[in-house]
């Protein structure tokens, strides 16, 4: 039988791009508008906005937890003023905005919306989307203010606020990115952010009529990853569609097509870029996004590239162009679009789309069977953490090969390095300047006009009631990013997630005899079992480095304590006198790594732990390593640093007594 030829499509039917966009804010409002205003020029066509973890995490930029915070992995978002300097110029009934928000997203939403009926547009003509997805931030990101199940009921809060007055915005963004960054196998990325869609869905059911219903089910929106194994990646997208369609029609009732569509956006893996010859990244980036472009089925809708520095630090303009360039030629100088789709009928992609949706359904099946995503967090984290250590350990046996890590290391230097360092730094006096700011729009503001807005703000949250319009009410008032989730959290509470670090020691041992054997050897000597504290100091909830370092630890025979993200430097020492440590380890990716880490020096010297060795790990410019060496610490590791037991064998010669006395 003779195959069936698919003529081309006309130029009539050619596929439009997807919105081209670059995840970006740093340091203030009007850098980062400026930084907007000239990437739409280079022909970006929506808008990604990075907030700091101040923002993220619902604190003003002068609270002691955003200390060394403020600007450094997004753009400060304070209150009204900021969000209007954000987009100064720029016409938000003709943009289309993404913001990467999530425990404060009705609040950001908010005060986006404030600010674009300034600008005298009608919200029912907004077009964009937030990210809204908690439950990920539970599981691998860790900007969660609030419990799971009032979480829930404020991204219920937002999509039934959308429906009824921004019909266009996308009001929830299920997030799996995140959860390749923690280790996620494609089944298990598949599983955890369907059931999460479900959870969402499942909570909005009630509070829509139901011949509504299937309009507000075609606004949920995804954001997936796409990591370099791009045939698999792109397998995993068209299971993705497949699968959202069939829970859509199955489970909901959606009988429109249209309706069940899976609508995505797309940042690619930055879990896989490289300190190490970092130029190499370029190409990683360039594969990973045929993953979501090569299948018309399976396409996303936008796409945002990290650049090719992001290991090594804050990426500058010229980088972030470099990688909006990688779109356009893809999409312009290409015959991409000019076709169906190149997969149809592949028998090999068929059986691993197949393989894969049935790994997904058994896996959906087993959180069904827990009660769904929001009664599962504690088992898929540590689901995660065990998957990422079997990443790590492939790595450093060499199973997996990474180019210029494990394999082929030796490498000219690299001419894009500069005398920059190949990143843009924020200055340090941003914060005080962003303080400032801050204290003047609080002394400028009506204060019986924001403390009214606060008591209409907290009594609608504990009566229940849609958080959103007295979160407009409130942005419109002049309240703070600070003050709003303070109400939140008098209303809610607060909540610490999973570790997914379990005391007990795992199956993975096998070839840490020989570490095993010098942890005893020198617990022997200091009379009890080596301890060693690990803390994450200041906002920073990237997780998965803490979390391998003492999985990885305990398997050696450590007695650990690691009690999760978001914890102060006094916290952190407090903790290390009361467990009495013999090793402290901090894990710092935001950037904040100089204040936060002299600080914790300084506190464990005024508490007599000078004589303790600390140890620091993160994505640390090599200036500001010699800068912490010098300041007392013993080690200083960055993402080069991927042999686990490595680390493990200088933690135990720091805690080793005939050593310290030999220095």
């Amino acid at each position: 039988m003779k195959p069936v030829r698919r003529p081309a499509m006309t130029e009539t039917q050619k596929d439009r791009p997807w919105l081209f966009r670059t995840y970006s804010g740093h340091s203030t409002a009007s850098a980062s508008n400026e930084l907007y205003r000239t990437n739409l020029k280079k022909g970006q066509t929506g808008l990604s906005v990075a907030f700091d973890l101040p923002t993220q995490t619902g604190y003003d930029s002068d609270h002691v937890l955003a200390r060394g915070e403020v600007g450094k992995v997004g753009v400060p978002i304070s209150h009204l003023g900021d969000m209007r300097t954000l987009f100064d110029q720029i016409p938000l009934a003709e943009m289309n905005t993404s913001m990467t928000i999530n425990a404060t997203a009705p609040w950001l939403l908010s005060l986006y919306i404030a600010v674009a009926e300034e600008q005298g547009a009608d919200p029912k003509v907004l077009q964009g989307t937030v990210q809204n997805d908690l439950i990920k931030e539970y599981l691998s990101r860790g900007t969660y203010i609030c419990p799971p199940a009032p979480s829930l009921k404020m991204i219920a809060d937002v999509a039934e606020y959308c429906y009824r007055e921004v019909p266009k915005w996308n009001p929830m963004n299920v997030c799996s990115y995140h959860l390749q960054e923690a280790g996620a196998t494609p089944e298990q990325e598949l599983a955890y952010a369907l059931a999460t869609g479900m959870a969402v869905l499942d909570e909005l059911k009630p509070r829509v009529p139901a011949e509504d219903f299937p309009t507000v089910v075609g606004r949920i929106s995804f954001f997936v990853n796409a990591g370099i194994r791009f045939v698999t990646e792109m397998c995993k997208m068209r299971a993705f569609v497949d699968l959202w369609d069939e829970i859509c029609e199955t489970r909901y009732g959606v009988e429109n097509p249209k309706f069940r569509r899976f609508r995505y956006g797309v940042q690619v893996n930055s879990l896989g870029l490289t300190e190490q010859q970092p130029e190499n990244n370029v190409y990683r980036i360039l594969i990973e996004m045929l993953a979501v472009t090569l299948s018309k089925k399976a396409r996303a809708r936008a796409v945002q590239l990290p650049a090719w520095n992001e290991a090594l630090g804050l990426p500058r303009p010229w980088d972030q162009q470099w990688s909006l360039r990688m779109q356009q030629i893809m999409a312009y100088e290409t015959d991409l679009l000019e076709y169906g789709d190149l997969f149809d009928g592949n028998p090999a992609v068929d059986a691993k789309v197949e393989a894969l949706k049935e790994g997904a359904r058994a896996e959906l099946s087993n959180l069904e069977s827990m009660g769904g995503a929001v009664s599962s967090i504690e088992y898929m984290k540590s689901r995660l953490v065990e998957s990422n250590a079997e990443r790590v350990n492939r790595i450093e046996t060499d199973k997996t090969i990474v180019v210029g890590v494990n394999k082929w290391t030796e490498a000219e230097p690299s001419p894009l390095m500069g005398e920059d360092g190949g990143i843009m730094t924020v200055d340090p006096a941003v914060e005080a300047d962003q303080i400032e700011r801050l204290n003047a729009w609080r002394a400028e503001r009506d204060e019986a006009a924001v403390t009214k807005a606060l008591s209409d703000l907290r009594e609608a949250a504990a009566k229940g009631e849609n958080c959103m319009p007295a979160s407009i009410a409130a942005a419109k008032a002049g309240v703070t990013t600070g003050e709003w989730a303070a109400q939140m959290r008098a209303v809610h509470g607060e909540y610490r997630g999973p570790t997914g670090v379990s005391a007990s020691v795992s199956n993975k041992t096998e070839g840490l005899d020989d570490i095993r054997d010098a942890v005893n050897a020198v617990s022997d000597k200091l009379g009890r079992r080596l301890k060693f504290v690990i803390g994450k100091p200041g906002l920073d909830g990237h997780s998965n480095g803490a979390e391998q370092i003492a999985f990885r630890a305990r398997d050696c025979g450590m007695d650990i304590n690691y009690d999760g993200i978001r914890l102060t430097p006094e916290e952190i020492v407090s903790r290390a006198k009361e467990q009495e440590a013999h090793v402290v380890g901090l894990s710092i990716l935001s950037g904040s790594h100089l204040p936060l880490v002299e600080e914790t020096v300084t506190r464990m010297r005024e508490a007599g732990l000078g004589h303790i060795p600390l140890i620091v790990g993160g994505i640390i410019p090599e200036e500001d390593a010699k800068r912490l060496l010098a300041s007392g610490v013993a080690k200083v590791y960055t993402p080069k640093d991927f042999q686990l037991n490595a680390i493990m064998m200088d933690v135990v010669g720091l805690a080793d007594p005939q050593s310290v006395a030999a220095e």
